[in-house]
């Protein structure tokens, strides 16, 4: 049985989610202060524009079982921290990659995911993206 070069395939998916990431053009906000923060119809006393896009996280996650070769590699290279690669993931599985990436932009975070588990799956390394807004 041909071994699985981890290391490369996870070079490759960073790669295609940094070029993902940085192509991908969040959709712009305005953030507004109200004058009364307790009643969303008073004046607006203050506005931010937000180019980045709305704030979020997302992740790519594995359910392959804890002691598979993946989640091994995982453990094995993990940050040591609540969502580093290997850590378990809440809803079940394991975190293979937290988007540091990208600030707080949720869109190009999700894009550079999406690109990421795009080439583990074409490795036929079993993941999937979540994400959730800030």
């Amino acid at each position: 049985m041909k071994k699985v070069n981890y290391p490369k395939i996870m070079k490759e998916a960073h790669e295609a989610g940094m070029k993902a990431g940085t192509e991908k053009v969040p959709v712009p906000m305005v953030v507004g202060q109200h004058e009364n923060m307790m009643d969303d119809n008073s004046p607006i006393e203050k506005a931010w524009y937000v180019p980045s896009g709305v704030c979020g996280f997302a992740y790519v996650i594995t359910n392959e079982h804890g002691n598979g070769k993946f989640v091994k590699y995982l453990k094995s290279i993990g940050k040591g921290y609540g969502c580093g690669a290997g850590e378990k993931y809440y809803y079940g599985g394991y975190y293979v990659k937290w988007v540091d990436e990208f600030g707080q932009s949720m869109e190009q975070k999700e894009a550079y995911a999406g690109a990421y588990a795009g080439v583990l799956s074409k490795y036929d390394i079993d993941v999937y993206v979540n994400s959730r807004m800030d």
